[in-house]
């Protein structure tokens, strides 16, 4: 037994390849499918995204042991091994049922999401029983850390209801196109990283929709040294995330298009001086 797990340790993967970018942004395109399909609310969504982005697909290297060696306790299960992307599409489903648990008083049944999976899972129909084991993987795999008071939407939702309380600019902010922000984000393993910081995230990604959404014109609002006072983080650090935000999310002609001129983020620090 030894020899045959030493045996999938050196044929596996290195950690840093795992699941490589394009398998990953295909089983994170998935889950925001899957989002679209069922509707939850906006906490359950991105709860469920930190679950398993932010936990589930990090952990499953060192559970499946391809640092290797396994890290605590071993995961074994035919969900596992071996780990299609059909199997991943489950998992994905089932943050979403755990995430719907938390936060829902009527959470999302096995068969909604069964059903929904029966539609949108091409290669495996999965059991109601399927999903009730990927359950208890999932919650071995991320070692039953599901709390959720620490991520990024409720961050930023806080910050937007505080921002329209001071300010009528606020009413320009739309809540969907920080939500856009959020899933792009989400789907590149590279940006996917600022979720690390989800509180200094939140404030970057509200001044980035200020950026999209409010005339310049208008850019009377000293944005930077509020979300300086709210968040206490500094300027130029939010700076740095809002810069990957834009350059992220919009392409450099979308960018300079949008003003008929060269764009600078930098602008806004000598806007909010003034």
């Amino acid at each position: 037994m030894e020899l045959e797990e030493d045996a999938l340790v050196a044929a596996a993967p290195p950690p840093s390849s795992w699941p490589g970018p394009s398998r990953r942004r295909h089983i994170l395109q998935f889950l925001l499918h899957a989002c679209k399909r069922l509707d939850p609310r906006p906490i359950v969504k991105y709860s469920a995204l930190d679950f398993f982005a932010g936990r589930f697909l990090p952990a499953l290297p060192r559970k499946m042991g391809y640092c290797g060696a396994r890290s605590g306790r071993a995961v074994r299960s035919w969900l596992l091994e071996p780990l299609r992307d059909s199997n991943l599409e489950l998992f994905a489903l089932v943050a979403v049922w755990i995430a719907s648990k938390i936060h829902d008083v009527r959470p999302l049944s096995v068969k909604s999401l069964k059903a929904l999976g029966d539609r949108i899972i091409s290669d495996q129909h999965f059991t109601c029983r399927d999903f009730a084991d990927a359950e208890l993987v999932f919650m071995e795999v991320v070692e039953h850390n599901i709390g959720s008071s620490s991520i990024a939407f409720i961050y930023l939702e806080e910050l937007l209801i505080h921002f329209r309380e001071i300010s009528k600019l606020g009413d320009l902010l739309d809540l969907d196109v920080c939500m856009d922000f959020l899933d792009i984000l989400y789907e590149t393993e590279d940006t996917s990283l600022l979720f690390n910081s989800p509180c200094s995230l939140a404030a970057s990604t509200l001044v980035a929709a200020y950026v999209i959404s409010v005339p310049k014109q208008t850019w009377e609002f000293p944005i930077l040294p509020w979300v300086r006072f709210a968040t206490s983080y500094d300027e130029e650090e939010i700076m740095k995330i809002v810069l990957t935000i834009l350059l992220h999310v919009l392409k450099v002609d979308e960018i300079k298009e949008r003003d008929k001129e060269d764009f600078d983020v930098r602008c806004l620090l000598r806007t909010c001086d003034v």
